[in-house]
């Protein structure tokens, strides 16, 4: 079972909003057993939409569109859709009730004309009653085909995929059963991951298959395995993830909707009654930015330095000027007196700390660009990495934080 999603409106192509929708739609129908064959962004053109609806419909068993229902002139969607099926527009009254009850209620503005308008629909289509807003999504049919067109709205799309269109779509398809399982992996390169698990990869039964998701200096591993027997999918997905975890022990952080890697960290800080703080330079704040983006992570973190400049990390955090001036601002002694001096100025448990040259220039030290010092320090103990990162600015700051989260967690699940 195929689907395609088509999305309207010159603001998609022209990059002035960006295409969540189709994102959302994915996932929603890869979940009840529907492959997306292809999204498509097209104009707010007749001609434009009614080629994408055409070579949709020889493409797929589902179209879902989005876009271009709303009330002003530019919006041409529905009378495109109407053509497309050889047929008129007319008036819904139960839509247009529902349009009379929404300004009613919450608009508070006189009812424009243009405004009911929007209860004029195809004929042969079936209203799906849109409660937040006023554009209704259709359902069509044609050659055992479905088309169903939403308003561009998120939120509006969102509840009329989740309440109207998911529960239509399994009344009159049957769907194999669908199961991803993500395996967040650190450390180790998509390459070398690969082959090293290739034996297992290469066994894998013709119903599970392996996705390789590598983004800054960690792999994302998704199984996903499609069947009509729940049971022995289930089964053989939990069978294939036991032999798979022996070989990647050293690099595996955890399960994907266990959250991202802070929100795993932040678990098992919380578990161990342990407290962190931070003091960044290289990385600007990003590793508290991404702990606080954890809800409760105000049981575990203290707070943090952004020791940006040299004269930061001497004045408040009290790194000697001497090491400095001996060591360079981006060395292995720098940052583990960073990390010290923040371990005992917070009195927590774990501190991180970062030094480096992320670029473009070189700054207060000659190390080359990329060059990352991190350090983690404990009540008992205090230690350093040094990596290269790359020359891309952006990627030499993330995979830093990544990696001090990678750091950190070794270090808790040492204890």
């Amino acid at each position: 079972m195929q689907a395609e999603i088509i999305t309207i409106g010159d603001e998609i192509l022209i990059g002035q909003v960006v295409d969540t929708n189709s994102a959302f739609i994915s996932k929603t129908l890869n979940k009840i057993g529907v492959s997306v064959y292809q999204i498509t962004s097209v104009q707010d053109d007749k001609d434009h939409i009614l080629k994408a609806l055409q070579e949709a419909e020889s493409n797929a068993n589902i179209i879902i569109i989005t876009g271009g229902l709303g009330p002003t002139k530019d919006d041409i969607t529905k009378n495109t859709i109407a053509e497309y099926f050889n047929d008129k527009l007319v008036v819904d009254e139960a839509v247009l009730k529902n349009i009379e009850q929404l300004w009613e209620n919450h608009i508070k503005k006189p009812l424009l004309q243009v405004n009911k308008d929007q209860a004029l629909m195809p004929s042969k289509a079936q209203a799906l009653m849109n409660i937040y807003g006023s554009a209704p999504g259709m359902w069509l049919e044609k050659n055992n085909k479905v088309f169903v067109s939403l308003p561009g709205v998120p939120f509006e799309m969102k509840a009329l995929i989740d309440n109207e269109v998911v529960p239509r779509l399994r009344s009159k398809f049957n769907f194999p059963f669908i199961k991803h399982k993500t395996l967040l992996t650190y450390g180790l390169g998509e390459s070398s991951l690969a082959d090293r698990i290739e034996v297992w990869e290469d066994n894998l039964p013709s119903y599970i298959k392996l996705a390789y998701l590598p983004n800054l200096g960690k792999v994302r591993l998704r199984l996903s395995g499609k069947h009509t027997d729940r049971t022995l999918l289930e089964t053989e997905m939990e069978q294939q993830i036991q032999q798979l975890l022996p070989q990647i022990e050293d690099v595996f952080f955890g399960y994907e909707e266990d959250g991202n890697i802070e929100a795993i960290v932040g678990k098992l800080l919380a578990k161990e009654e342990k407290t962190i703080a931070i003091a960044e330079s290289c990385t600007g704040g990003k590793i508290a930015e991404s702990i606080t983006s954890v809800a409760g992570a105000s049981a575990y973190f203290k707070g943090g330095i952004v020791s940006y400049a040299t004269e930061t990390k001497i004045n408040i955090l009290g790194i000697n000027k001497h090491v400095i001036d001996n060591y360079s601002v981006v060395s292995a002694e720098v940052v583990e007196a960073m990390a010290t001096s923040t371990l005992k100025k917070f009195n927590v448990d774990y501190a991180i700390a970062t030094t480096g040259n992320a670029g473009p220039t070189k700054g207060d030290s000659n190390a080359e660009i990329g060059t990352v010092f991190i350090a983690i320090a404990t009540k008992n103990n205090v230690y350093s990495e040094k990596f290269n990162f790359g020359n891309h600015r952006i990627k030499v700051i993330n995979k830093a934080v990544n990696k001090a989260f990678e750091m950190l967690q070794k270090e808790i699940l040492k204890k």
